[in-house]
């Protein structure tokens, strides 16, 4: 992975491939080794002709760690995204987030239409536009001195996973308190650029797929039968579905 200076923050990112880009925003304690490369969608969008930018945002992965509030949030993080845009030098991708990276994405193409040529939302529904609720025991997940002092069985989930991913604890937590940015209905309504939608039928994290696509006019939805949140990530149908969506938008 390479990096550069997003606004005097490190940023990391992975560059692969030759042809249509497409960048990928991994979702809250991700990065990009856990949500893009060991799921296989490196290797299957690059292997179906894509070039494809992977960004560890800030606080997750090889990124730079910042531990206040204020440095984060989907909005300043959608910065970060089209400054590496920027930095490579393309002036129009494809943009596929999961889960906050979707909220992320979202951010992006409603600052700066002209540089999304199509958006992928996965692992997050109707629930973007619901807002974040709960994310006070999370944080204390994580700022607590040991994963036996968490009780909330969403909050040790997601300790959990921080763990299982090396993250660092404080910047994770500071990153999930600042995210409460809101998106309405309206909000979304104004996405211009064609969308999909997709989402594990067992998903109660993201919510409806088929809820959000009908806020968006002309917006697609996939429904990933039988997956949660989790193990819809690198799902095959979820892979298929998205190259049929990108091989037929506009």
């Amino acid at each position: 992975m390479q990096t550069f200076l997003s606004d005097g923050v490190e940023i990391a990112y992975l560059d692969q491939g030759a042809g249509d880009p497409i960048l990928l925003i991994h979702g809250f304690a991700s990065n990009t080794m856990v949500n893009w490369v060991d799921t296989g969608w490196v290797r299957f969008l690059t292997g179906n002709g894509f070039r494809v930018i992977s960004i560890d945002n800030r606080g997750h992965g090889r990124s730079q760690k910042l531990h206040r509030v204020e440095d984060y949030g989907a909005p300043v993080m959608a910065e970060d995204a089209r400054r590496l845009l920027d930095h490579l030098g393309i002036a129009r991708a494809d943009v596929m987030g999961y889960s906050m990276g979707a909220r992320i994405t979202a951010f992006l193409a409603l600052a700066h239409p002209d540089r999304v040529r199509s958006c992928i939302f996965g692992g997050l529904g109707i629930n973007m536009v619901r807002g974040m609720a709960g994310t006070g025991p999370i944080a204390h997940a994580l700022e607590a001195e040991s994963i036996d002092q968490v009780t909330n069985p969403t909050a040790r989930t997601f300790r959990a996973f921080a763990e299982q991913t090396r993250s660092d604890l404080k910047a994770l937590a500071a990153c999930i308190r600042a995210a409460r940015d809101p998106l309405s209905a309206e909000d979304v309504a104004r996405i211009s650029c064609p969308v999909l939608v997709a989402v594990g039928s067992e998903d109660v994290i993201g919510g409806s797929a088929e809820a959000l696509a009908q806020l968006i006019p002309g917006a697609e939805a996939l429904e990933i039968a039988g997956r949660d949140h989790m193990k819809a990530v690198g799902d095959r149908r979820y892979k298929e579905g998205v190259l049929a969506f990108l091989r037929r938008r506009p």
